[in-house]
């Protein structure tokens, strides 16, 4: 079974009206795995006893008629760097691959749970998801269902390749810099970042990447994100900045004109050296959008210097108050050359200079306020390089490997507007490039809406080559 071939929302109804079992979905999801995970490494640890068990479980609420959830039966796959019941957490660290089990389940793996889903395993991520590329040394490199010379993403990379190459409907990620809608970007499907606190982040421990953070859900179509979305979003009180449920539903929503009144389009931000491809890629759908009615605002810059030496104070600092304790220690050496650098540079980083990247999240929503004057959404390229190949510590701009290939979504973590990816098309090597749109502060709404008439317009089809149809 070709999850890519249809919608979570079909899959659902086939398996309420009982024309499909959730056990059969599961037992497909399985062998997806079995079949193309020796190749894209995009799960690394699977329970197939407990899912089929959690499937068996549903089918027999459904021939009892009792309620089975808005998502019944779907198989899900839970990024390695939140909990799921009788998984370990593994954070791709070489440290935690043997920690116990985790006995409960994320806030948002409960709710997918409580609405049906059923876990068939948790996906990979570099260590402790402090990088735009999935790779680590328990579990190594996750590659990219286009060409499997080139990375997958990250840190959301196991999700996206999994669900890039058909192997599950579902999947988790989690975005404190770009986490869902970059490897969406490169897998070539639509990625979404919530407004933060619109899913909650509550629990036992304080999130990870604090003020940055944000779980959600990863589909491959804005519609099928917007029905999870409607299962999962809603305060909780151990979240002291979620927000309340909003009122009506996503999906419904998505279901009157989707068609946005206008846009400013901002290729490079003010700030960023574009890779030319991508730009021209990005650009080709732009027209499209205006050919189909819609008014593009070209605006020369949003912001006047790059925001993103702001941002890596934060994820410094957070990363040193989490992994600080190793310097020093025999663990040191243990974990990612890149991961000891960034708490290297926390370590070294006053109150004073954190302070000041929070300030910038305030001047920086300003900037992003005063283009929305212009129109209710920006555009920009997801990545403003190329897709990165394996070994390479980042993509290439213009012929040339830069470390800034990605320059525009961290930011967007720091304002807390809600954002995503939709696939733009491709590049000349077949590999995915993605438009991001970003909405004002709390319209995530409207940027479903837009992502979903971009899919229309776009009509990206959903066929990497390494995937379930092509049998790896």
């Amino acid at each position: 079974m070709d999850f890519r071939t249809t919608t979570i929302e079909a899959l659902v109804a086939d398996v309420r009206s009982r024309r499909t079992s959730a056990r059969e979905l599961v037992d497909a999801a399985l062998a997806n795995i079995r079949a193309l995970n020796a190749q894209l490494n995009a799960f690394c640890s699977v329970r197939e006893d407990d899912a089929r068990a959690a499937a068996d479980a549903i089918d027999r609420r459904l021939r009892a008629g009792d309620p089975v959830g808005p998502l019944a039966g779907i198989p899900l796959g839970v990024k390695d760097l939140e909990e799921a019941t009788g998984y370990v957490t593994s954070w791709g660290s070489d440290l935690h691959r043997d920690d116990p089990p985790a006995s409960h389940d994320s806030v948002l793996v409960a709710r997918l749970k409580a609405a049906g889903c059923v876990v068939v395993g948790k996906t990979n991520t570099p260590e402790f998801g402090h990088k735009a590329i999935t790779d680590n040394v328990p579990f190594g490199f996750t590659r990219n269902p286009w060409h499997l010379d080139y990375t997958a993403g990250g840190s959301s990379g196991g999700s996206s390749a999994a669900l890039a190459s058909g192997m599950v409907p579902l999947a988790t990620g989690s975005d404190g810099g770009g986490s869902i809608r970059i490897p969406a970007a490169l897998c070539g499907f639509t990625g979404f970042k919530a407004s933060q606190g619109r899913i909650p982040l509550g629990g036992p421990k304080p999130p990870g990447a604090n003020v940055l953070a944000v779980r959600g859900p990863m589909t491959l179509r804005a519609r099928d994100l917007a029905l999870v979305l409607d299962a999962v979003v809603g305060d909780d009180p151990t979240d002291i900045f979620g927000l309340p449920t909003p009122e009506g539903s996503f999906r419904r929503a998505l279901d009157r004109s989707n068609r946005p009144p206008a846009v400013v389009w901002c290729p490079d931000m003010g700030f960023a050296e574009v890779d030319a491809e991508v730009r021209a890629v990005c650009e080709t759908l732009v027209r499209r959008l205006a050919d189909a009615g819609v008014v593009v605002i070209e605006r020369p810059k949003i912001w006047e210097a790059d925001p993103n030496g702001s941002w890596f104070v934060l994820w410094a600092t957070l990363r040193a108050r989490a992994q600080g304790g190793l310097k020093g220690t025999p663990d040191w050496d243990r974990i990612d050359e890149s991961l000891r650098a960034t708490i290297e540079y926390g370590l070294k980083t006053s109150g004073v200079d954190y302070a000041r990247a929070m300030d910038a999240c305030h001047t920086l929503n300003l900037g992003l306020d005063a283009a929305f004057a212009d129109a209710p959404f920006i555009l920009t390229p997801t990545c403003s390089g190329q897709v990165p190949r394996e070994g390479a510590l980042g993509g290439m701009v213009n012929g040339k490997p830069s470390p800034a290939w990605v320059s525009f979504t961290a930011a967007i973590n720091m304002t807390r507007n809600p954002a995503g990816t939709v696939c733009a098309g491709r590049t000349r090597e077949g590999l995915p490039v993605g438009l991001q749109v970003i909405g004002g502060q709390r319209d995530d709404t409207g940027v479903l809406k837009t992502l979903c008439f971009l899919e229309d317009v776009a009509g990206q089809a959903h066929d990497a080559p390494y995937g379930v149809q092509a049998g790896g």
